[in-house]
C-alpha cells in the first residue's frame, strides 16, 4: 500500500459529505456539486515552478496555490507528449485506446471522437456548465465538420486553437470562439487565455450551475515570447536572452494563474472549486528542432526529458486547492495521474460511470481527506517515438519498470518510423513485442540512476509479466486510422 505524507491532515468528513449528497435530489445535488478548474501548462518541466526548486524563476502564485492545499511530489502525466497527454486526460483512458498515439499535425486524420465520454461530457449530461479556454490539439482537423470539435467532446464554450499560438505567441491570429474566428488580438496567449476564463466566470456562467473550466496555456512551449519587462529581470541569471525569455515565460504564465485565482477568491468560489493545476509533459529539449533555441525547461534531477518514457517526460508538477477541504501546508508523494482526473471529478461530483466504460485513471478523491490511496491497477505509458529508448512503462507502487520493444528507435536508419503517425508506424504499434526490461525503485531512486532487475530477478519477473499482459491487451484494441494516400 502507498501512504500520503502530509504536514497535515484533514478530517474524514469529505466522503460521507458526498455520499448524503447522493441520497438528495436532482436539485438538491446540483447545490451541492463542487465546480472543477483545470490549469493545463505545455512543456513546463517538472523542475521549473520556484516552488518545485526552481534556482531562478519566481512563481508566487503558484508558490501560493501549493501552499494552500496539496503539492504533489510524484504527479504524472497520461503521455510524454502532447495531444495523447491531452486525450489522457480527458478521458481517464491511455491514450493508445483511442488511437491518439502522437501529437497531431494539422490535417491529420487523428482525432478525439464524440463517442468516447470525456470528464466535460459526463458533467455537462449531470447539469454542470463547461468550458475550455487555450490550446485544444485533440484533432487535426480544428473547426471543421469532418472531425469532431470541444462542443462535440463535451463543451459548452470554446476559445481554442488548434496547436500553437499563430504566428506567434504574442499578438495571435488563430483563435476559435464557438466555431468563429476571433481574428488578431493583442497581448500574450496566456493573458489571452486566461482573461477569457475570467470573462467566462464572470459574464458567460450560469451561477445557478456548478461548472467545469479547462484552461490550456500554450506557455512555455515554443516559440517562447515574453513581456520585455520580466525578460529583463531574469538577464542578470539567465545565461542568455534566450534562457531569459523562457524564465521569464514562466513567470508570465505565473501572472496569468494569479489572475486566474483572484477571480475565483473574488467571486466567492474557492470553497465550491476544486483547483488543480499541472503540465502536459516534460520539458522540451534544445536539440530537437531549430526553432527550439529557447528551450530552457528543466525537469529538475528527474531522467530524459520531453518524448521520452523516463521521468523527465512524464512526471510532472501536480498541484490541488480546494479551500475549506483541503487542508493548506500539504506534500504528498502518492503517485497521480491525470488520468485520475475523469474518475475522481465524477465520484466527488456524484456522476455516475457509463456501464462497462474502460478506465486507466482510478478515483483518488479519499487523497484530499487525508486519507491512505491503494491504487487497484498500475499506472502504464506507451509512445512509440520515445526518443529514450525504452517504449513502454509501468509505476506499481515503489517500483518501476520499462521496457525496449522490436519496433525501430527514432533514428533507426533501415526501418523509418515517419515524421508522425502513418500506415507503417501503425503496424508497429499493433505488432511490436517487448524485448528487455529495466528495472527502478522509484520511490527511492525518482532519477532511475540503477538498474535493479539484476537485484530483483523475482520482482522483474512479476513487473515484467503484468506489464507485457497489459501491453498486449492495449496493443489489441488499438483503432488503426485510414489514410488518403494508403487508398492510391
Amino acid at each position: 500500500m502507498i501512504h500520503v505524507r502530509h504536514r497535515q491532515f484533514l478530517p474524514a468528513l469529505i466522503a460521507g459529505v458526498f455520499l448524503l449528497i447522493t441520497l438528495c435530489t436532482g436539485s438538491e445535488v446540483a447545490a451541492a456539486q463542487p465546480n472543477f478548474l483545470v490549469i493545463l501548462c505545455d512543456d513546463l518541466g517538472y523542475g521549473d515552478l520556484e516552488c518545485y526548486g526552481h534556482p531562478h524563476i519566481k512563481t508566487p502564485n503558484l508558490n501560493r496555490l501549493a501552499d494552500q492545499g496539496i503539492r504533489f511530489t510524484d504527479f504524472y502525466s497520461a503521455a510524454p507528449v502532447c495531444s495523447p497527454a491531452r486525450v489522457g486526460l480527458l478521458t481517464g483512458q491511455t491514450p493508445n485506446r483511442l488511437g491518439i498515439y502522437d501529437w497531431i499535425p494539422e490535417n491529420h486524420p487523428m482525432y478525439l471522437k464524440k463517442e468516447t465520454p470525456t470528464t466535460a461530457s459526463l458533467l455537462r449530461a449531470n447539469g454542470y456548465q463547461t468550458a475550455v479556454c487555450g490550446k485544444w490539439h485533440c484533432n487535426g482537423k480544428f473547426n471543421s465538420d469532418e472531425q469532431d470539435q470541444p462542443d462535440d467532446n463535451g463543451f459548452d464554450y470554446w476559445f481554442a486553437t488548434q496547436n500553437n499560438a499563430a504566428p506567434r505567441h504574442q499578438n495571435p491570429k488563430n483563435f476559435v470562439r464557438n466555431g468563429e474566428a476571433v481574428g488578431p488580438l493583442e497581448g500574450f496567449s496566456c493573458g489571452l487565455v486566461a482573461e477569457e476564463a475570467i470573462h467566462w466566470l464572470k459574464s458567460e456562467r450560469k451561477t445557478e450551475k456548478p461548472f467545469y473550466l479547462q484552461v490550456c496555456f500554450h506557455e512555455p512551449h515554443e516559440p517562447v515570447e515574453s513581456p520585455r519587462d520580466l525578460v529583463e529581470e531574469y538577464m542578470g541569471v539567465a545565461r542568455n536572452e534566450d534562457e531569459a525569455q523562457y524564465f521569464a515565460n514562466v513567470a508570465n504564465m505565473d501572472r496569468a494563474v494569479g489572475n486566474l485565482i483572484s477571480t475565483i477568491d473574488q467571486l466567492g468560489l474557492g470553497q465550491d472549486t476544486l483547483v488543480v493545476f499541472t503540465s502536459d509533459n516534460g520539458p522540451e529539449t534544445l536539440s530537437r528542432y531549430p526553432n527550439a533555441k529557447r528551450s530552457y525547461g528543466s525537469p529538475g534531477e528527474m531522467r530524459g526529458m520531453k518524448l521520452h518514457i523516463y521521468e523527465g517526460g512524464i512526471r510532472v508538477a501536480g498541484i490541488m486547492r480546494w479551500t475549506g477541504q483541503i487542508n493548506p501546508g500539504q506534500e504528498s508523494s502518492t503517485p497521480v495521474c491525470s488520468l485520475d482526473f475523469l474518475p475522481t471529478f465524477c465520484s466527488l461530483a456524484g456522476v455516475a460511470l457509463p456501464k462497462k466504460m474502460t478506465l486507466d485513471g482510478c478515483d483518488v478523491s479519499s487523497l484530499l481527506s487525508g486519507h491512505e490511496f491503494d491504487r487497484p491497477e498500475p499506472l502504464f505509458w506507451h509512445y512509440y517515438r520515445a526518443y529514450s529508448i525504452p517504449k513502454v512503462a509501468m509505476r506499481d507502487g515503489e517500483w518501476k519498470i520499462v521496457a525496449h520493444w522490436s519496433g525501430p528507435n527514432v533514428d533507426d536508419p533501415q526501418r523509418r518510423l515517419g515524421g508522425n503517425v502513418n500506415p507503417q508506424s501503425q503496424e508497429f504499434i499493433k505488432t511490436a513485442k517487448l524485448t528487455r526490461f529495466e528495472l527502478y525503485r522509484i520511490a527511492t531512486d525518482p532519477h532511475e540512476t540503477t538498474d535493479v532487475s539484476a537485484q530483483f530477478p523475482q520482482v522483474l519477473a512479476r513487473l515484467s509479466k503484468k506489464l507485457t499482459a497489459k501491453y498486449e491487451a492495449i496493443q489489441q484494441s488499438c483503432p488503426e486510422w485510414e489514410f488518403p494516400e494508403a487508398k492510391q
